[in-house]
């Protein structure tokens, strides 16, 4: 028997149609190259949405053309989200951060062919533009006051483009599954891999994001995204928050500003924000250091790195803000997990509850995890046992772009079964929290057993006196491998290695207890603020362990 139920496709274009009606008087706050404090409505971004999907027409781009933004948080950037994908395009978001020749890669695999990008990311493309084989225009977004000098051909100004626009489109429906956006991953080996969402996957994700137990997102909240709205969609954040009609506070590029990110949340009154440890960090030591408060901050999202215990507690108890600590991939839209607390741990406090909160968390509605052995053989959810980390769901790739689909290939992430392998280890409580052990290539093989970084690395950072740590396997005579800790101090702190191991000493296994330690200045980290093992596995790859370690 058939159900009797209207068959409306879901769209991208759904979300911004329904917010213009019901909170046209919302507002839109942005910090810009040209303007550190733009505002405008729900009402004048819908407008201009339109205006862009009609400039759009009038460039010549054609349906499922891929179009990609180099941009920062802002208003201009969130205009392309929706009128790109809204009219048929493919919105396309690039990494301005990443190697050149990775962006230059990705903007040719994707046969980009219109570029809009920020004013501060010209100089990129300058160096850039005789490897670019597709790109037919390339437009700035600012005005023309602020419009740069430059030697690459056909630039435009966004601002002039869109003026002549008119603002009635009507917004075409077709296919759910249609390509609406589009990310690459990091590539820190091999090339970048190209994923593609569609218009259900991005729908469902943002619905499921806003429950209650994810985000809780409400048109009472106001919501600063400061992950980067060139990674994996700003976690959903421009989706979830426009469908539920949230007060949008855009940091553009000054994101990884302490001070600018506690002016906005001050005078704008964020109550929710999200983005990766380093950026938290940041934020909490600039409070410390001018003893400033940031009384209306309820939560902030954490991912993109594991949180150390030390911010989740700095933020509960100094500033009685929750840290919500996600997880997910380029690959999974990307919520997976989110920590939320069950009915009956409300009593939680001090090490217990900030177990919880160091957890990845639990399952999102719509996604499926499971952690299996060496012979694909699923694992119990007791909390104990650990294997590779797998998922699967309806905003879950199924395969990169121009490679292989075919479950099981070389090329395709998903296996024959349609789960995808996520290259983590983990382990899943009987509460279902789940909690990453380690990357599948960063795991630390010694003497048989398989040792955390990411627990050594976690355990360091809970030390006062480090900022920063990361953990690696390098050769031991006996061992084969040892953990080595490489570790930044925070500022005019005088620990040694010793005191160090002693103080990891007391709070790990003796087995993961690293054998050296060696302070640097700073960590490498990732376009997208992960720690680069694979850089310092390259730069310590002669390192030797001090004699005496040697047992």
């Amino acid at each position: 028997m058939q159900a009797m139920m209207m068959n409306r496709q879901l769209m991208i274009s759904s979300i911004l149609i329904h917010a213009e009606k019901n909170y046209p008087d919302q507002t839109i706050v942005s910090v810009t190259a040209d303007n550190p404090r733009h505002r405008y409505t729900y009402r004048d971004f819908a407008a201009r949405a339109r205006k862009l999907a009609n400039l759009l027409d009038q460039l010549g781009a054609e349906f499922g053309d891929r179009i990609a933004t180099l941009a920062w948080n802002d208003y201009r950037h969130l205009e392309l989200y929706y009128g790109v994908s809204g009219s048929g395009r493919v919105c396309h978001m690039i990494n301005p951060k990443l190697f050149p020749e990775q962006v230059a890669y990705i903007i040719n695999h994707a046969q980009d062919r219109f570029l809009f990008v920020d004013v501060l990311v010209v100089p990129l493309l300058e160096a850039l533009q005789s490897q670019l084989q597709n790109v037919e225009g390339i437009i700035v977004l600012t005005d023309e006051a602020n419009m740069p000098q430059t030697s690459l051909p056909n630039v435009h100004c966004y601002e002039t483009l869109l003026a002549e626009q008119d603002d009635n489109y009507t917004w075409p429906e077709f296919d759910e599954n249609t390509a609406c956006g589009m990310c690459y991953t990091s590539g820190t080996t091999g090339n970048p891999k190209g994923v593609v969402y569609s218009h259900r996957s991005t729908l469902l994700h943002a619905l499921s994001g806003s429950l209650p137990d994810h985000t809780n997102a409400s048109t009472r909240d106001v919501c600063m995204p400061v992950v980067p709205m060139f990674h994996v969609n700003a976690w959903g954040i421009p989706y979830g928050s426009v469908m539920v009609g949230a007060k949008l506070v855009m940091p553009g590029p000054k994101m990884a500003d302490g001070e600018t990110l506690h002016d906005l949340i001050e005078t704008e009154g964020v109550t929710y924000s999200s983005g990766v440890p380093t950026i938290w960090l940041a934020l909490l030591d600039y409070l410390q250091n001018s003893n400033k408060t940031i009384p209306s901050l309820k939560t902030v999202t954490v991912g993109g790195a594991a949180c150390p215990r030390s911010i989740i507690e700095r933020f509960r108890n100094d500033h009685g803000t929750w840290v919500k600590q996600g997880w997910g991939m380029t690959e999974m839209s990307p919520l997976g997990t989110l920590v939320s607390l069950k009915a009956g741990m409300e009593d939680l406090q001090g090490d217990a509850l900030t177990d919880i909160q160091a957890s990845q968390g639990r399952t999102v509605f719509g996604v499926e995890i499971k952690i299996v052995d060496d012979n694909n053989q699923e694992l119990p959810w007791d909390g104990e046992a650990f294997g590779a980390l797998k998922v699967r769901g309806p905003w879950i790739a199924s395969g990169y772009y121009g490679l292989s689909q075919t479950p099981g290939d070389a090329d395709c992430p998903v296996d024959e079964d349609g789960w995808l392998n996520t290259g983590d280890v983990a382990t899943i409580d009987p509460q279902g929290y789940m909690r990453i052990t380690d990357r599948t290539k960063d795991v630390i093989k010694t003497g048989g057993e398989w040792v955390s970084s990411i627990e050594i690395e976690n355990a360091a950072t809970n030390h006062p006196e480090i900022a920063e740590a990361a953990a690696i396997g390098r050769y031991h005579p006996k061992w084969t491998e040892r953990p080595l800790l490489i570790a930044v101090k925070q500022p005019n702190t005088d620990i040694d290695a010793q005191t160090l191991r002693a103080f990891l000493a007391e709070h790990l296994h003796k087995w993961s207890v690293p054998d050296d330690v060696v302070f640097v200045d700073s960590l490498p980290h990732t376009a997208t603020g992960k720690l680069n093992k694979l850089a310092l596995r390259k730069q310590f790859e002669d390192y030797a362990f001090p004699e005496s370690q040697n047992h």
